[in-house]
C-alpha cells in the first residue's frame, strides 16, 4: 500500500538511513526551530511505544521512568528528549507541582517549565485556590 503512495509523498532518511515519509506540501520548520517543553502524562505512548526509545529518552533514564513494578511516570520533554520526571500533590487547597530534572536545569528552560507548569497544574487541579512549583534537584 505504501508502494502505491509512495509517487505522492516526499521521502526523507533519517540517522540510519531508515525511509520517512511525509506529505510533499507540509510544513516543516528549519532544523534549528527551537522545541517547546512538554509535559508527559504516566503510562503515555510517547513513552512506550517506540520501537527505539532512544529517539525520545536514553536508555539510563528509561530505568527511571519505567519502574520494576510496572509503572510508567509523568516525564517532562526538553528538545524533545525526556529530561525528568514530575508530579503533582495536592494538601486542601494548595496544588503542588515537582519538577525533578536528571541533570541541572539553566534558568531559562525552568523558567519556561514553570510556565508550562503552571498551565499544567490548574488544568489537573482547576478547584485549587494556590498554586507552587518546585524543582527537586
Amino acid at each position: 500500500m505504501l508502494n502505491d503512495l509512495r509517487p505522492q509523498l516526499r521521502v526523507f532518511r533519517d540517522e540510519r538511513r531508515r525511509e520517512l515519509f511525509d506529505l510533499p506540501e507540509a510544513p516543516r520548520p528549519p532544523e534549528d526551530t527551537p522545541v517547546p517543553v512538554r509535559f508527559v502524562a504516566d503510562f503515555d505512548n510517547l513513552i512506550l511505544s517506540h520501537a527505539d526509545r532512544t529517539r525520545v529518552i536514553a536508555d539510563e533514564h528509561r530505568r527511571v521512568v519505567i519502574t520494576n513494578n510496572g509503572q510508567v511516570l509523568p516525564t517532562f520533554l526538553v528538545d524533545g528528549f525526556v529530561a525528568g520526571t514530575w508530579r503533582v500533590c495536592r494538601v486542601r487547597k494548595m496544588a503542588a507541582l515537582t519538577v525533578s530534572p536528571f541533570a541541572p536545569l539553566s534558568s531559562a528552560l525552568q523558567s519556561d517549565l514553570a510556565a508550562e507548569g503552571e498551565k499544567l497544574v490548574r488544568f489537573l487541579q482547576p478547584d485549587a485556590d494556590q498554586f507552587d512549583l518546585q524543582f527537586e534537584a
